[in-house]
């Protein structure tokens, strides 16, 4: 176990064991930087809706409970990560009204959108990964 870096899989989400990866990567520094692996539109059971903007806010849900599973938030976060399937200005919108309605009135983390042809799972049309940093004495040891 290394004592650089904790990874967790909160049991809010489906156990991502099978697909190689874990939901979140703590790495002790000056502050706690938090690695969200990337989030998609399933539920807890697995299941993904057919509309993008449906998936969008699942996906900012899903990134939401990994970092409470830290005592983190979308607040807390500085950087994201967008992969989306078909990229267009439709889905381009879709994500802004997620986004606006997540993160409200404040400055939204900075953000890389990579449009794909498509990702792990059949019928998977976002995922949305982040970085996260909290502070204070102890914030690592969450």
């Amino acid at each position: 176990m290394s004592h650089v870096f904790q990874l967790t899989n909160p049991d809010s989400l489906y156990d991502p064991s099978a697909n190689a990866y874990s939901h979140v990567a703590q790495v002790r520094s000056d502050s706690c930087l938090l690695y969200v692996a990337g989030q998609g539109g399933e539920d807890a059971q697995g299941n993904l809706s057919a509309l993008f903007a449906e998936q969008a806010a699942q996906a900012l849900l899903n990134l939401q409970l990994a970092l409470a599973s830290k005592g983190a938030g979308l607040g807390d976060v500085f950087k994201l990560t967008l992969l989306i399937v078909d990229h267009s200005e439709e889905r381009l919108r879709q994500w802004v009204q997620a986004a606006d309605q997540a993160w409200g009135a404040h400055m939204k983390p900075t953000c890389t959108l990579i449009p794909v042809p498509r990702l792990a799972l059949d019928g998977m049309l976002i995922e949305v990964d982040a970085v996260a940093a909290i502070a204070g004495q102890g914030a690592c040891d969450r």
